[in-house]
């Protein structure tokens, strides 16, 4: 990977610059270690949950945790005589959750020129709480319980990469599909102590990496832009559909300032919700529409561009090794094409 441009925070990376969401379908940890190495500028730490079912994110998040254990199909048992809100959450590399995650650090460690740079996920405490809550738990025990793992994991995680790769940076991206769903009106917690919840976690990250929050579903723009992550990971609306872009239109000014003030958007360009892109024609020319969108609304066309990483849309758990390398190879293809328009860019308009 090469650094290039600066943000207010001192850390710099290609405009434009890839990453992966996490999830890949591999069922070998050193092939799918092999392919995380190669598939993306910012090498992304992968999880495999085709491999083994505690490689899932709600499954990694419960290892550790006293009274909570994960059976079969997936289902969550609790034990409430043996919970401790306050405890410590050890987290073991060595145990079959981490596989792909220790498989990386032994790998990475080896290396000639390691990266300076990786990115890694995990599941924010949002979706562990409502998992823990569909489980039996009280939301008064459920949401301080997933909480309090999140950051204990986090952390332990982050001081395991340090261990190996000292000095690098790492972006770590909490996973809230859930979160649109627990903005809709009428839900049971205020949308405000929502946006506080998910942000709570953010504190987990030290200082010299980078926070970042990563969304599937539907985007509710206002939301993760006020949760204070750096990077707000998100599927590329589609320019044809006039809701989303509506949407898009009317969080322009807030994008606008994220961006000003050193913010990031990853840019899930290749959806993987339904039939693949045979080229990276048509999601990259959808990205550049939206980009255009966003500078006809006030947002500066150069820093969209700077303070950019293109993704996929979301994992690639469930597709097939094939499927996995087409989209990461048209990752790639639009992240070097976003990175030739900033540099246009630079020179039409100056910085």
């Amino acid at each position: 990977m090469t650094r290039h441009v600066a943000s207010p925070d001192g850390i710099v990376f290609r405009p434009g610059e890839s990453f992966a969401v996490g999830s890949l379908p591999h069922r070998d940890t050193h092939e799918a270690v092999g392919f995380a190495l190669a598939a993306t500028g910012i090498p992304t730490v992968p999880s495999l949950p085709r491999r083994s079912p505690a490689e899932g994110m709600i499954a990694q998040a419960l290892v550790g945790i006293e009274g909570v254990s994960l059976v079969h199909y997936g289902s969550i048992s609790v034990d409430p005589d043996a919970l401790d809100l306050a405890g410590d959450v050890t987290t073991d590399l060595s145990g079959d959750a981490y596989a792909g995650f220790a498989a990386f650090l032994d790998s990475v460690r080896s290396l000639e020129t390691p990266p300076d740079t990786v990115k890694w996920q995990f599941v924010g405490p949002l979706t562990l709480a409502f998992a823990l809550a569909r489980s039996g738990l009280v939301t008064e025990v459920a949401a301080p319980l997933a909480m309090q793992a999140v950051r204990c994991h986090v952390r332990a995680l982050q001081a395991e990469v340090a261990a190996v790769l000292p000095g690098a940076t790492q972006i770590v991206v909490f996973d809230e599909p859930l979160l649109h769903d627990a903005l809709v009106p009428g839900f049971r917690v205020p949308a405000d102590e929502v946006i506080d919840f998910v942000s709570g976690a953010l504190a987990a990250v030290e200082p010299g990496n980078i926070a970042g929050v990563h969304s599937c579903g539907e985007t509710d723009w206002a939301a993760l832009l006020a949760t204070g992550a750096n990077i707000i990971s998100v599927p590329v609306p589609s320019a044809s559909d006039e809701a989303e872009m509506d949407r898009l239109a009317h969080a322009a000014a807030r994008i606008s300032e994220h961006l000003e003030h050193g913010g990031r958007i990853a840019w899930g360009a290749v959806r993987t919700d339904g039939p693949i892109a045979v080229s990276a024609d048509r999601p990259w020319k959808n990205l550049a529409s939206v980009m255009c969108a966003l500078v006809r609304n006030g947002v500066d066309p150069h820093l969209v561009r700077r303070n950019s990483f293109v993704t996929s849309a979301c994992g690639l758990g469930t597709h097939s090794v094939a499927v996995a390398e087409r989209v990461m190879t048209h990752v790639r293809d639009i992240s070097g094409r976003v990175a030739e328009q900033a540099t246009a860019s630079l020179l039409t308009l100056g910085s």
